[in-house]
């Protein structure tokens, strides 16, 4: 039977979601309260440049054409697709990087060539990463997280002891070199949490890293945005933006109505793919199934300061994306996770779209996006982001054997504050709840409220996790899960 459904919000699973409700013969209706769909993947057009103001990682390709697929189409049909090469750079000191390539054996090469014997050690190590994948992500994250029973298969019995042990000790078993160790970390951190509290399990980020390799869509990561965009409309999806969600309103247990910008708007079914803590706001307090105290307990993964920089010159030594490590590693993890501060020394990340795509700059120019992870609900002030800028670009300067701070033509920040304002982001976080063995899987919150009928929830906050393609594999559980019902 034909039903009303109202999605709050339109970033990935909001989207994801729309897609599938649609396709089942379902009206659906999306508010977006900002100016532009894409929740946190949106863009910032300035002087000629382009930014993606949010995720810049295109990685598992294999669940965008899932998705894609669902609907008889492809990625390529809506949007073009760059394999990097090399897929980025990390850098240890000056003059001291290390380049991961495109492939897996060169990729090898490297390892060896920095600790002998680590080569094989690493084709070793993502076989049983790919192992992961192949369970995780062609299964186990398609699962609703209804129940802890959706955890027990054959292949998951087998590999029970890595949901109890960690990355950190699984990589420091195996590889001795410093260098070696934060690469093979640095996935991870995509979920959220110090590798120390990842579940070694999760080295199926990995296999997406160094096994399936670095994208970037043409135009960026908005392109998806976009081309979901599309498809949605293509099945009839409704879109309205500047449109503010300011309660859920509940009749006899059940949500039926939403009030948008002071009117009330009446639907059979109530999607949240707003932050969860946000979502539940918007309820009246008894029909909330997760307390301030829950919420304060969780793990978070972290927020970020961003910068988005306009240059006058093509910038040299960097590659499209680049680490930057050249600092202590784990004061940073415990300046985010376990003693939240701003860090002394930070790690930080660059991403140059204008290296691989001629969209994002003028010609001649570079287009520069820097983000430092912080822990979410710090203090966030213009004096201190302008501190963190000038800590860091430089280090940049030094470690790349450039001048670059007289060739800034602009600078856009946007931090804990901007989370907070734009996507009423509980203490800021930018990634959504961190993947620890505490909240994996049926341990996060539901897609299906516990209190309210008709009323559910997709997003990073809920299952199967933090990321674009889990964002994407939660709206199609969600879907699913309000057909079942």
């Amino acid at each position: 039977m034909r039903k009303k459904i109202k999605i709050i919000g339109s970033g990935f699973s909001s989207l994801a979601a729309a897609c599938y409700l649609a396709q089942q013969g379902n009206e659906v209706t999306v508010y977006e309260k900002n100016s532009t769909i894409g929740g946190r993947a949106r863009q910032l057009k300035k002087e000629g440049f382009t930014f993606d103001i949010g995720p810049t990682w295109y990685w598992m390709p294999d669940v965008f054409e899932r998705f894609f697929a669902d609907f008889g189409k492809k990625p390529s049909d809506y949007y073009e697709l760059i394999k990097l090469n090399p897929a980025y750079q990390v850098y240890f000191g000056v003059k001291d990087f290390v380049t991961i390539a495109d492939n897996l054996p060169e990729i090898i090469t490297t390892f060896e060539s920095i600790e002998k014997g680590s080569g094989a050690k690493l084709a070793e190590f993502m076989k049983e990463a790919q192992s992961n994948y192949d369970i995780a992500i062609k299964d186990l994250v398609y699962r609703p997280g209804v129940s802890p029973l959706e955890l027990v298969t054959l292949e998951t019995a087998k590999k029970v002891n890595q949901f109890f042990g960690n990355i950190s000790k699984d990589i420091r078993r195996r590889f001795k070199n410093t260098k070696l160790i934060q690469i093979l970390e640095f996935p991870v951190l995509f979920l959220g949490a110090k590798p120390s509290d990842t579940p070694s399990f999760y080295s199926f980020m990995n296999f997406a890293d160094f096994g399936l390799g670095t994208w970037h869509p043409k135009n960026g990561m908005y392109s998806v945005i976009l081309a979901m965009e599309s498809l949605a409309k293509e099945l009839g999806v409704t879109f309205h933006l500047n449109a503010n969600v300011e309660k859920i309103m509940v009749q006899n247990g059940t949500a039926d109505a939403l009030v948008v910008n002071g009117e009330i708007v009446k639907g059979d079914v109530i999607l949240s793919g707003a932050d969860y803590h946000h979502s539940e706001s918007l309820l009246d307090a008894p029909y909330r199934a997760y307390s301030e105290k829950y919420w304060e307990k969780r793990t978070f993964a972290p927020s970020s300061l961003l910068f988005y920089v306009g240059f006058d010159k093509k910038i040299e030594n960097v590659e499209h994306h680049s680490l930057f490590f050249d600092v202590d590693f784990d004061k940073h993890a415990e300046a985010i996770y376990d003693y939240p501060q701003w860090p002394k020394e930070p790690l930080f990340y660059a991403s140059f779209p204008s290296k691989t795509d001629d969209n994002a700059a003028p010609e001649g120019k570079e287009a520069g996006i820097f983000l430092i992870p912080l822990a979410p609900g710090l203090k966030d002030t213009t004096e201190l982001r302008n501190l963190y800028f000038e800590k860091i670009i430089t280090r940049f300067e030094k470690l790349t054997q450039q001048t670059v701070k007289e060739n800034v033509i602009f600078r856009e920040s946007f931090c804990v504050n901007d989370f907070i304002k734009d996507y009423n982001s509980y203490k800021g976080n930018a990634y959504g709840l961190a993947n620890t063995l505490l909240q994996t899987a049926f341990l996060r919150p539901k897609l299906k409220s516990k209190k309210v009928k008709n009323l559910f929830f997709t997003g990073q906050l809920t299952v199967p996790g933090p990321g674009v393609p889990p964002s994407l594999i939660s709206g199609k559980l969600v879907a699913e899960l309000i057909e079942k019902n």
